[in-house]
């Protein structure tokens, strides 16, 4: 269960990018009514680098002062954005994944952005992204191309319980917004659901389309009644989960998944269809491993 206290939290590194995630994570704490802690991974002391300022050299020179002062213009940032929001900034010595994992477990939500420099250097270009996307304890948005205030919540669907939790999340968000939400259930073929699965050479296309539009419409059963005020879409599209859901992208103002999954989601964030959504959506990205509202 989440506390009522729990924070949401942003990554910065002094980057343009990460000031990007701060205006976005200051607008998810104000409609979420929390507070906003603004982290720096700080990872020079592990390394043995002088942290104060070179002799002779200004006062407040120094890797320790320059982090300071990211973290002081980000606090800044997120002020201007929503005043009425309290938001703390923080220093924290570490590499930024472990970093970023140990305040995922106390936090409503973890913020990024979608590239930058210094602590958070190619964070979703490698097993940064990877890593805090599949084991952060909970939700982790990826500030990326335009942040629209209209638009509906997509969420991909494929029927597993990550997929479930990811529903959860995103229609407590289309709740939040007042918006609609558009699940999207995408397959190509048959897949295998467990080890040792056969699957048939020859399967009859009508039942297959049948099958894949009960698993839609069972992952949203139920969720209308828990928030009738959040008009439900279902697209049952036959074609590729990451350009499907890229796609999506353009008209919508947040999409969902989950860190992992099977059928048409398999493998989101474990090859190509992780790297295509992150890289190519065009609008903030939430990824759900843990807690939603339904816990």
């Amino acid at each position: 269960m989440v506390r009522p206290d729990a924070p949401v939290v942003v990554g910065v590194d002094g980057s343009e990018t990460a000031l990007d995630a701060v205006r976005l994570a200051v607008r998810e704490a104000a409609i979420r009514g929390r507070s906003l802690r603004v982290v720096h991974a700080f990872v020079w002391p592990l390394l043995g680098v002088p942290l104060g300022p070179v002799p002779d050299g200004p006062a407040g020179g120094g890797l320790r002062n320059q982090a300071e002062r990211i973290v002081a213009e980000a606090v800044a940032e997120a002020g201007k954005v929503a005043p009425e929001v309290p938001v703390t900034g923080v220093v924290v010595d570490g590499p930024p994944t472990p970093v970023l994992l140990a305040e995922a477990r106390d936090a409503d939500l973890v913020v990024l952005g979608n590239r930058g420099l210094g602590g958070f250097a190619g964070l979703l270009l490698g097993s940064s992204a990877v890593q805090v996307g599949a084991y952060a304890e909970c939700p982790v948005l990826v500030a990326r191309g335009e942040h629209r205030a209209d638009g509906p919540v997509v969420v991909g669907v494929d029927g597993s319980e990550l997929s479930d939790l990811a529903v959860g999340f995103a229609v407590e968000e289309a709740a939040r917004r007042g918006t609609e939400l558009v699940a999207v259930h995408t397959w190509l073929h048959p897949v295998p659901l467990g080890p040792g699965d056969v699957l048939p050479l020859v399967y009859d296309l009508d039942a297959l389309a049948a099958e894949e539009e009960r698993v839609l419409a069972e992952a949203v059963a139920g969720w209308s009644t828990r928030y009738p005020e959040v008009p439900i879409r279902q697209r049952l599209v036959r074609g590729n989960a990451s350009r499907v859901l890229v796609e999506a992208s353009k008209e919508a103002q947040l999409v969902v998944v989950g860190a992992r999954g099977r059928g048409g989601l398999a493998g989101l964030l474990l090859g190509s269809v992780s790297h295509a959504v992150l890289h190519h959506a065009h609008c903030p990205l939430a990824i759900v491993r843990r807690h939603g509202p339904q816990e």
